[in-house]
């Protein structure tokens, strides 16, 4: 039985990411003793990022860049919080026919992340 999901990710620029995970989209960062690697922390999402300056950049993946949803309570307050704080929206917040109302962020290395709510069908 899956009890817990944590995502892993490849960055080019650690100190760079962990900046903006924890200024623009609110994370905890913490230290796991190796210092190439480092969790990122927002209550239940938890990212494990690696520096790896000399994989593919992230943005060069196109579609495949996508590698989270993250379902969030109160939504819009989260979306205009981490709007003010100049997150890339890909995707403005809306509500969608599949029942969620959700936003799309790209990250400062190109990543990209859904967060949504279930809300009623359209």
């Amino acid at each position: 039985m899956i009890t817990k999901s944590r995502h892993v990710i490849a960055v080019p620029d650690l100190q760079c990411s962990l900046a903006y995970y924890r200024e623009v989209l609110g994370f905890d960062i913490v230290e796991i003793g190796d210092d190439g690697w480092r969790f990122f922390i927002l209550d239940g999402f938890e990212i494990m990022a690696g520096h790896c300056p000399d994989a593919i950049p992230p943005a060069d993946l196109g579609d495949h860049s996508y590698f989270a949803y993250a379902i969030v309570a109160g939504i819009d307050a989260f979306y205009e919080r981490i709007r003010a704080a100049g997150a890339e929206l890909l995707k403005p917040v809306r509500n969608e026919p599949w029942g969620m109302r959700e936003f799309g962020v790209r990250t400062i290395d190109g990543h990209r992340i859904m967060f949504g709510q279930p809300v009623s069908p359209a």
